[in-house]
């Protein structure tokens, strides 16, 4: 049977779960890819810079169009939003990291939980590689990748740097960053988890062997195994067998 053919079933407040024998074994899997805005991160900082810079309503409304897969094509809404930025001192970006941009409650839990056993820690993210690389470095990650933001003269120019990988990194972006991960560590998409929480981490939950939904939007619920609708991401750890 499909496991996704099956309703979501409750293994604790706020915590589902749909095809999995429980308890599972976290040494069982290889590598954990996160999202990082409102996953490792409690905000969308796109959303954060565009409220220091005042365009914070016109921004919300597309970032959380382009979360709940509405709008169209994905890749054209981040092109759209970046471009809103147009101008906006490198400045504000310093502020945002510095007042704004906390890891999720749990985030640091389940990463050393998953190096304990063994794991490879990712972070993919549409997001910028201006707070990605921060992040990485405070919660110790292993890799990342990330659109990398243009700035010129300390200012935005509203461009997005093109990559060897493409000139947009979105959610076809992180499906292949998960599985060229998996290549290079000898390792079937099977032993990987992949945790998200809006329609452009689909690519990549549809990929991993272990999809999670956190706090997820109901089109990434819809195709996740766990789903975690209350508290942080230390919660997956409910899962697994203790050591």
């Amino acid at each position: 049977m499909n496991p996704l053919s099956s309703t979501l079933q409750t293994v604790a407040p706020g915590l589902q779960a749909r095809g999995l024998a429980l308890p599972l074994n976290l040494a069982d899997y290889r590598l954990i890819a996160f999202d990082m805005d409102a996953t490792l991160i409690t905000v969308e900082s796109m959303d954060e810079i565009a409220e220091c810079a005042g365009l914070r309503t016109s921004m919300a409304a597309m970032t959380a169009a382009a979360m709940r897969g509405e709008g169209g094509d994905y890749a054209q809404n981040l092109r759209k939003r970046v471009g809103m930025l147009a101008g906006v001192p490198e400045s504000v970006l310093e502020t945002v990291w510095r007042e704004r941009i906390r890891p999720t409650p749990g985030a640091e839990t389940l990463i050393q939980a998953c190096k304990a056993a063994g794991l490879r820690c990712i972070l993919v993210t549409s997001g910028f590689t201006w707070f990605a690389e921060k992040l990485k470095t405070r919660l110790q990650l292993d890799d990342l990748r990330a659109n990398v933001l243009e700035i010129a003269d300390g200012r935005l120019t509203g461009k997005l740097l093109p990559q060897p990988w493409g000139d947009c990194f979105d959610g076809e972006g992180k499906r292949q960053k998960v599985l060229e991960t998996c290549a290079q560590m000898g390792i079937g998409p099977e032993q990987a988890i992949a945790v998200g929480d809006g329609a452009n981490d689909l690519p990549m939950i549809r990929t991993a062997g272990l999809p999670v939904a956190f706090h997820g939007k109901p089109v990434l619920r819809a195709e996740a195994r766990v789903a975690i609708d209350e508290g942080g991401l230390d919660r997956l750890l409910e899962l697994f067998a203790r050591a």
